[in-house]
């Protein structure tokens, strides 16, 4: 019953930002790129139980991944502009969200020590 409601809420935060992003793109752009999957997901995770150093470690993931995917909806946008269809667009920037996590990962690995 629980798992039912997290579906529904959480598609009805998603329904309403494309609803909002039909008629007014820019807005509904600036509402989907507030963290509202990361905030929904301690929201549930912290119903659900989980302690502080685990949502810690959840926002610190959030935190992580967030350049790639700057990266990824960089791809998309230039790669949407200049009339590449939407699937292409998004595979482009799986792609290159992909490379930029296993750089990061990389550059951690090599330079921690130096820090």
């Amino acid at each position: 019953m629980f798992f039912a409601v997290k579906v529904l809420v959480s598609a009805l935060v998603i329904a309403i930002v494309t609803e909002i992003a039909r008629k007014f793109p820019v807005y509904g752009g600036v509402i989907a790129a507030l963290p509202l999957v990361s905030l929904l997901s301690l929201f549930w995770l912290s119903i659900q139980g989980q302690y502080s150093l685990q949502l810690s470690k959840f926002a610190i993931g959030v935190l992580w991944g967030f350049p790639a995917t700057a990266i990824l909806l960089l791809i998309v946008a230039f790669s949407l502009k200049h009339s590449q269809p939407l699937f292409i667009s998004i595979l482009l920037g799986a792609g290159g969200w992909y490379l930029f996590l296993t750089l990061q990962k990389w550059l951690v690995n090599h330079f921690y020590h130096l820090l």
